[in-house]
């Protein structure tokens, strides 16, 4: 099961303070809608079209395990996808290794379809993500049947699941507020008689519960607290629905960021869903002072969207309480750039989950902060950055960890630092955002390879 991953060459690129940004954007479908579309289509009876789709590597990954597990995906233009379904309980057996690249979204989706079938598949990816835990999505696969036949140190890729003759349907509360978790377990409760129920103690992104419905399965969501109970019957006939996927929050956040820093700019980014669990990061900018308008608000495809209007101005720094990491967890990387811009202390609460992304983001950030001179601290799970009030040194090179949150915000932080900022690697910025240095050159932003 050892499979060679070969390292690419390290790709530097800096970012120059430079004019005003100016202009209208658009930025790629939503990454987590995007591989959620190609998943319920493959389980879906008929043809899914998608439009808008993210065509960046880690979607990319999970359109190839389709096509493995039997799956047609075909690229019919830009952004433009047909998905031909074969159904719950349909899966083939994959005759390859099911290699997701950097693509922790995707794999530990899919290890919730997989683990529900009758089939064996062995899982992998790069060196990034045979890093990240994987314990936590397989823990309740085992307990619906699923057997993990081989498995990296510590529950990691690579590893070879094997699904039941039946899955057996469970109740299962989460043990962090993980949008990922919670999808795995949905996935797998598709193909098991009787309900599966997910208890969560804190709302997180509900992208899976919304296409499912509009898909046609049964599925009740109910709020309790600050959390929610979703249950869903198992075994439906899923109907194919065209899909259209909005544009991605997490990647507006960084021509959202830097209009707010880059004096004198003022920029439209077109057709952003707001999605209530994915807004935390525009709602902490509101709190900071930035200007920013939401303005022709509508729905596409089930989803809330509209167009942000931002003007740079001045910021000041504020505490970001730990239930709004949920709605923003991918954000936290390029909100401490713009807390790096605002006037006094801005505390970030509760980042325990941002330990366990594509890199220790938590860890990351602090050091991409030390590097670009930026006073800041970590105090157990909580990250606070003392804001210089617009005179952020930059200079050096920050280390990415294989990390493309990380590489675009320190990209984004040298657009407006007194001196530019170096990352060691933008390669991977393709794993979800591949068009990001053209949409914010077309800005007018200055960058160097």
């Amino acid at each position: 099961m050892i499979v060679s991953h070969t390292s690419h060459p390290a790709r530097p690129v800096a970012a120059a303070a430079g004019g005003p940004l100016s202009g209208h954007v658009q930025v790629p479908g939503d990454k987590s809608i995007s591989h959620r579309s190609l998943i319920v289509g493959c389980l879906s009876i008929g043809e899914t079209r998608v439009e808008n789709l993210l065509e960046g590597e880690d979607v990319l990954r999970t359109a190839d395990a389709v096509r493995a597990l039997g799956g047609t995906v075909t690229r019919e233009g830009e952004g433009r996808w047909r998905v031909i379904g074969v159904g719950i309980g349909g899966l083939g057996q994959p005759e390859t290794v099911l290699d997701f690249g950097n693509a922790g979204t995707g794999s530990r989706l899919m290890m919730g379809v997989v683990g529900s079938h009758p089939v064996t598949a062995t899982f992998d990816g790069d060196a990034s993500l045979r890093k990240r835990p994987m314990r936590r999505i397989l823990d309740p696969l085992v307990r619906m049947g699923t057997t993990v036949v081989e498995e990296a140190e510590g529950g990691r890729v690579p590893l070879t699941l094997r699904g039941p003759r039946e899955t057996i349907p469970i109740v299962y509360e989460t043990p962090a507020p993980s949008a990922q978790i919670k999808s795995a377990v949905l996935f797998a409760g598709l193909n098991s008689p009787g309900e599966t129920t997910v208890v969560e103690r804190e709302a997180t992104r509900d992208h899976t519960e919304r296409m499912l419905a509009h898909a046609g399965a049964d599925i009740r969501v109910e709020t309790e607290g600050a959390g929610r109970r979703i249950t869903l019957r198992g075994q439906p006939e899923l109907r194919a629905r065209d899909i259209v996927v909005p544009a991605d929050p997490s990647s507006a956040a960084f021509p959202l960021v830097a209009a707010l820093i880059v004096p004198g700019s003022r920029v439209t980014i077109e057709a952003v869903m707001t999605n209530p669990l994915r807004t935390g990061l525009v709602t902490t900018l509101l709190e900071m002072g930035a200007e920013i308008a939401l303005r022709n608000r509508r729905d596409l495809g089930g989803e809330e969207v509209a167009d942000l209007d931002v003007t740079a101005g001045p910021l000041r720094g504020v505490e970001v309480p730990p239930e709004r990491a949920p709605a923003m967890i991918d954000e936290y990387p390029v909100l401490a750039v713009a807390a790096a811009f605002a006037t006094g202390e801005t505390r970030m609460r509760g980042l325990a989950e941002l330990r366990v992304k594509e890199s220790d983001r938590l860890a990351a950030v602090a050091a991409g902060l030390a590097v670009t001179g930026v006073p800041h601290r970590i105090e157990g799970d909580d990250l606070v950055v003392e804001g210089l009030g617009g005179k952020v040194p930059g200079g050096g090179t920050v280390a990415t960890e294989l990390d493309h949150r990380i590489a675009m915000a320190f990209l984004v932080m040298g657009l407006a630092s007194r001196n530019p900022v170096t990352i060691d690697d933008g390669a991977m910025i393709a794993t979800s955002f591949p068009s990001f240095m053209p949409t914010l050159e077309r800005l007018g932003a200055s960058f160097r390879t």
